[in-house]
């Protein structure tokens, strides 16, 4: 099965916003969240192991990364790593009490749940 819509380029595009959007989610939860002085540190550390994670674990022949993959990760798998990354910024931002921006991150991400539909049926299917 060959993704249709995931893997335009503008579905791209919106992916890697999204991607970039969580990191900063991560970091301002971090910022408002953990204690000084520990707080400058939590703010690079946290995002840099999401990061790491997002990159590190990847399904074989994904069609939306370039291929290369240090740990080979079974699709279901990686299908929770993003669900649990991009749904995570969203508990993020509501846990640093901005809930309007946790809320209408929760749109954004719940419309391009809805759009990438053939992406998560190539995930459970890898």
């Amino acid at each position: 099965m060959t993704l249709a819509l995931a893997d335009n380029g503008a579905m791209l595009a919106v992916r890697f916003l999204l991607e970039l959007t969580s990191l900063v989610c991560f970091a301002i939860w971090a910022w408002r969240v953990v204690p000084n002085p520990w707080r400058w540190i939590a703010v690079v550390l946290v995002p840099v192991v999401i990061g790491w994670a997002w990159g590190s674990f990847t399904v074989p022949h994904d069609p939306s990364r370039s291929g290369a993959s240090d740990y080979h990760t079974p699709g279901p798998l990686r299908l929770l790593l993003e669900l649990a990354v991009f749904f995570g910024a969203v508990a993020a931002l509501y846990h640093a009490r901005l809930r309007r921006a946790a809320r209408g991150l929760l749109v954004v991400m719940v419309l391009y749940q809805v759009l990438a539909y053939d992406r998560i049926g190539w995930l459970l299917s890898h």
